[in-house]
């Protein structure tokens, strides 16, 4: 029987950033559409309430804790060589960690908050996306999506190291699709609407903001993007903030 479009049977999926929003929102959707994810985050509290929350959807989930602001190049070529080892494959890669401390002016900002979310928002998927790689390019079909804010608004004042990483992943993105074109591995981009997250409660008030919806709208998304359907997404970012 043919592959359902949107489905994720029989596919591996790595999911970072799996205990916040839209991450662990991902994974109960990916879950649900057949495939087995693989939970990665900071967290082993937050990642094992998402992997309770998904286990009965669908196949087992599998933990991977990893704290992406120390993590090395080695550490995601260990991540890379488990991967191998214990499930023999990776279909899809989902970017969904991310940091971000709050607004402020660039002239009081602290500089190690600005490098850390460089590195954590920009650096740090670049070198899971490289590890990989290699992987990914094994399959017939295999894809890198990154989740990404709204570039009209980070690009305003105060959004500071994240506001410019932002800017980053969609360079990365073009760079990796010119890359990767021509062979198995698809990258393409997902900007959700406004989401109920921490990380946004981080950036305004509820009394501001009345405008979030729960992650899980966009959940659909991720699933479409990482399935064959998201090959017509590929080195394009599927804007749904609109």
């Amino acid at each position: 029987m043919a592959e359902s479009r949107i489905d994720l049977a029989g596919r591996v999926v790595l999911v970072s950033g799996a205990a916040g929003g839209l991450g662990a929102a991902a994974v109960r959707a990916c879950t649900s559409a057949g495939a087995t994810v693989v939970l990665l985050g900071r967290k082993v509290a937050k990642l094992n309430r998402v992997y309770d929350s998904a286990a009965s959807l669908g196949p087992e989930p599998l933990l991977y804790p990893l704290d992406l602001e120390g993590a090395t190049p080695d550490d995601y070529a260990a991540l890379a060589e488990r991967l191998a080892s214990e499930v023999g494959r990776l279909d899809g890669l989902l970017h969904c960690a991310a940091d971000f401390a709050g607004l402020t002016p660039f002239a009081l900002g602290d500089p190690a908050a600005f490098a850390r979310a460089i590195h954590v928002n920009l650096t740090a998927r670049a070198w899971l996306t490289q590890a990989c790689l290699p992987l990914l390019q094994k399959r017939e079909d295999a894809a890198v999506v990154l989740a990404l804010d709204d570039p009209q608004r980070v690009g305003q004042a105060y959004w500071g190291g994240y506001g410019v990483a932002q800017f980053g992943l969609r360079g990365l993105l073009e760079s990796l699709h010119h890359e990767l074109r021509n062979g198995p591995v698809r990258v393409s981009g997902l900007q959700p609407g406004p989401m109920r997250t921490a990380l946004r409660a981080r950036a305004f008030t509820h009394e501001q903001d009345l405008v979030p919806v729960d992650p899980a709208a966009y959940a659909a998304a991720c699933v479409q993007l990482l399935a064959a359907d998201g090959s017509r997404w590929r080195g394009k970012v599927m804007d749904l903030s609109v």
